[in-house]
């Protein structure tokens, strides 16, 4: 039984680990940052495992977790984490680096609030319905600090092919 739990688990992480480890970049701007927070998020749905694969939307669940766990670290605002000299690989992407650079830094500009909401309405493309209800805001809140925040942004970020 157990065996087939964490089989199924491990599915699921492998399912969902590079959507939930790209949010996490956009909402930490950090690679490590980021696999630190998806790590973290794992580890509390699996303990949650049980209640979580009986729900309609597993990922969502773990989605919310990460949001959740973002916002309450940022508000800790504490870290035992001491930098180090050594510098890991790096994983290519797609995109030209220099945009995701410019991204990464317009997003850091953001509080961790607003920061959520432009990662989950135009990263994630979720509506506004479902972002307010994963932050516990109305749908007004929602739209307006997704407005006001892009508004910051573009002057950040504008490229010639694509701005926000």
């Amino acid at each position: 039984m157990r065996a087939q739990r964490e089989a199924e688990f491990t599915a699921f992480v492998q399912q969902s680990g590079t959507q939930l480890y790209r949010a996490a970049l956009l909402l930490t701007g950090d690679h490590h940052l980021a696999e630190d927070l998806t790590q973290t998020t794992y580890a509390k749905v699996f303990a949650q495992w049980r209640r979580v694969r009986a729900t309609d939307n597993p990922v969502g669940y773990a989605r919310t977790t990460l949001l959740n766990t973002f916002l309450s670290q940022r508000r800790l605002r504490r870290s035992g984490e001491q930098p180090t000299a050594t510098v890991s690989d790096t994983a290519s992407y797609d995109v030209d680096a220099g945009t995701r650079l410019d991204l990464l830094t317009a997003l850091a500009t953001l509080s961790p609030l607003d920061r959520a909401v432009v990662v989950l309405r135009y990263w994630e493309d979720r509506s506004v319905a479902a972002v307010a209800i994963d932050l516990g805001l109305t749908e007004d809140v929602v739209r307006t600090r997704s407005r006001r925040a892009l508004q910051r942004l573009r002057p950040l970020v504008s490229t010639p092919e694509r701005t926000l």
